[in-house]
């Protein structure tokens, strides 16, 4: 099976099929008792890009918050605004994601 060449990318985990990606497969990001809820500040209104960047200094790594908060967002652009509370994976959780 084909895989995207960056272990960063949120596609990693996607297959390719006669040159195409085919539906988004997200790694799997377990959860774990170290995990944190994070409520979602208006500087990161829309920005999941931001806060990953200053959680874990990569905007590339924005889908572990989709990944980890599936039953929230529909839309991870649209849906990641200010107020909404999320579990946050421990750095160590994501490091064979990055």
């Amino acid at each position: 099976m084909a895989r995207a060449s960056n272990e960063n990318s949120q596609y990693s985990s996607t297959k390719i099929i006669n040159d195409y990606l085919d539906i988004l497969s997200l790694p799997n990001i377990p959860q774990r008792s170290d995990d944190e809820y994070y409520t979602i500040e208006s500087k990161f209104d829309k920005r999941p890009d931001l806060l990953a960047h200053s959680l874990y200094g990569s905007t590339r790594l924005w889908w572990v918050f989709i990944a980890r908060n599936m039953d929230l967002f529909e839309d991870p652009i649209n849906d990641f605004t200010t107020g909404t509370v999320i579990r946050l994976p421990n750095p160590s959780a994501i490091a064979g994601s990055r």
